[in-house]
């Protein structure tokens, strides 16, 4: 039973998830560097004064699994009692709160008539932290100091008042201050607004009834996640994949899970996997609890809001020291590669149960890269931080999709090639399906990736690359084909083109060339069982070429014509 109706609260919910939204839509108006404003790599959300959440906005999957991690923690070294009001607290220590050092968390409590209510959170990634390499995170590190700033949960603004020495400390550290800085700022300033909203609710509803609502709403979301529970198929599946390799080297590494679910409990068990890598593809355990939380929602009630109840039947084993679990100070620069691992092979275990839920596997790295360097013409850094979009899995009665960001990347985009040459002194030759490099192929086929070519015209620019499911592309399902593999070409003049998958700040010149190529979904079901006419779109669109129907399909076509021969189909087919 409640105090307050059921009306009210229902109200007070939609309400609080209308003000992360709005403190999503505040920090991306006002940012400064075009990983913010354009390519939305950021996420929004609200807790309680536990730290439990309670409200986000939509936003990088990857990042709203760990606000309130970064809450609870920041609540462990200050305790209730060590906020007061205007306070804005930086977090982003990977192994206890974060995903890598680029990811920063900034939360401000909020106070109502001096009672500490709830907090506003938001993480974003900066565009620069420092560390060895421009733009900070790289594919060649091997310790965390390597990787830049770390801030364990510091004050940036005490009461209102910015900290003007960790200001400065960060001015000197980072190779872009006023991308960096104006960033922070935005923000910041975002929080604000979140936390004006939280206070208007307790000033037109009571301080009751919103607490009343916090504890309510949990309490529903746990609810709503057991009922959902019950509904799934029941039972303990095991799969196994590999992750490329290690960061540094070509040694691949193994992955395991199991999974379970039942009435109450939604079990992931990760025993087996591999030991933590060399490199800095390590997903610390907040990382790898957020994706497990990632594929989770999308199983149980992938439309419902969402707050800390909905979790609370996730049950997570990640052994300390493995890729999954890294012990301090592992570099997690990269950590995508292993993160998105914990989605993809718990949905690989669950995909041949869930068929109406789940497709066959998708391009599934982020295949992030930088572009960066100082502008001849102004003379000022310049950076492109963005993930690469690439081709989904084909499912029960559908194609994949093709040029999406992948599963971990969420809400995230790719930026406009406009503003990339119009900002930056960047010429984007290309940009199209990845058609050359095929699709998983299917009774229903993979999404096809994406090519995009960045010609340099500075004199001198930086590319750093991180490219997964480049040995080991995706699965299929139910007899569908792979999919195809991630890669990039670099093309400098006078040297032949090198196919690489990682590079750690590479210098290009004016003139070079670096063809982004990702790969395509896996397939659904036996090829030859496609329907005809599906085959003969593929064919007429120039998605596939009428030899290539032959030879996969089993679709022949007329003479001089893109209309199928039903009859020689029928034959070839029947052989």
């Amino acid at each position: 039973m409640t105090k307050t109706d059921r009306f009210t609260l229902e109200i007070i919910g939609s309400s609080l998830v209308s003000a992360a939204e709005e403190t999503f839509a505040a920090f991306g108006r006002t940012s400064k560097s075009p990983v913010i404003y354009e390519v939305l790599d950021y996420a929004c959300g609200i807790t309680d004064a536990k730290g439990r959440l309670i409200a986000q906005a939509n936003g990088v999957p990857g990042f709203l699994g760990i606000l309130d991690i970064a809450v609870k923690d920041a609540l462990k070294k200050f305790g209730p009692e060590g906020f007061e009001d205007g306070d804005i607290i930086a977090m982003n220590i990977p192994h206890t709160h974060g995903t890598h050092l680029n990811d920063v968390t900034l939360i401000m409590p909020v106070f109502y008539k001096r009672k500490l209510l709830a907090f506003s959170a938001n993480k974003g990634h900066w565009s620069e932290v420092g560390g060895m390499h421009f733009g900070s995170w790289t594919s060649d590190a091997t310790e965390i100091y390597q990787e830049g700033l770390q801030f364990p949960a510091v004050k940036l603004y005490s009461k209102g008042k910015e900290n003007k020495d960790l200001f400065d400390l960060i001015r000197w550290n980072v190779r872009t201050p006023d991308m960096t800085l104006g960033d922070m700022e935005a923000q910041a300033a975002s929080l604000r607004v979140g936390n004006r909203r939280i206070v208007e609710l307790c000033e037109k509803y009571g301080l009751s009834a919103v607490e009343e609502y916090m504890d309510w709403g949990i309490q529903q979301g746990r609810i709503i996640a057991k009922k959902k529970l019950e509904e799934l198929p029941h039972g303990r599946w095991e799969v196994e994949d590999t992750i490329d390799d290690d960061g540094l080297s070509d040694n691949p590494i193994p992955v395991k899970a199991a999974v379970e679910i039942s009435d109450d409990k939604f079990l992931v068990d990760l025993t087996g996997s591999g030991p933590q890598a060399r490199g800095s593809i390590n997903s610390p355990y907040p990382a790898t609890l957020c994706a497990a939380k990632a594929i989770m929602k999308a199983v149980i009630d992938p439309h419902a809001p969402v707050n800390e109840g909905n979790f609370e039947l996730l049950q997570l084993i990640a052994p300390e020291g493995s890729i999954f679990n890294p012990k301090y100070p592992a570099p997690t620069s990269t950590y995508w590669e292993a993160m998105s691992s914990v989605t993809d092979i718990v949905w690989k275990a669950l995909a041949p149960h869930m068929p109406d839920k789940l497709t066959a596997g998708h391009f599934l790295s982020v295949c992030a890269t930088i572009v960066g360097g100082i502008d001849d013409k102004t003379k000022q850094p310049f950076a492109i931080v963005e993930p690469q979009a690439g081709g989904w899995g084909a499912g029960l009665n559908k194609d994949g999709e093709s040029g999406l960001v992948c599963s971990g990347d969420g809400e995230t985009f790719i930026m406009s090639n406009e503003v990339i040459e119009v900002r930056q002194p960047i010429r984007v030759e290309q940009y199209s399906l990845n058609i050359e490099d095929g699709c998983g192929h299917g009774m229903f086929r993979g999404g096809f990736g994406l090519v995009k070519d960045y010609r340099i015209l500075n004199s001198e620019a930086s590319f750093t690359g991180s490219f997964g499911r480049s040995v080991y592309p995706c699965w299929g399902m139910e007899g569908g084909q792979k999919g195809t593999a991630n890669y990039f070409v670099i093309m400098k003049q006078g040297q032949e083109p090198r196919k690489a998958r990682k590079v750690a700040a590479e210098i290009m010149k004016k003139g070079d060339l670096v063809r982004l190529r990702t790969g395509a979904g896996g397939g659904y079901g036996n090829p030859l069982k496609r329907d005809v006419q599906r085959v003969a779109w593929d064919v007429k669109n120039e998605y596939i070429s009428k030899p290539d129907a032959e030879r996969i399909y089993g679709v022949v076509f007329k003479e001089g014509s893109t209309e199928p021969d039903v009859d020689a189909t029928a034959k070839l087919r029947a052989r």
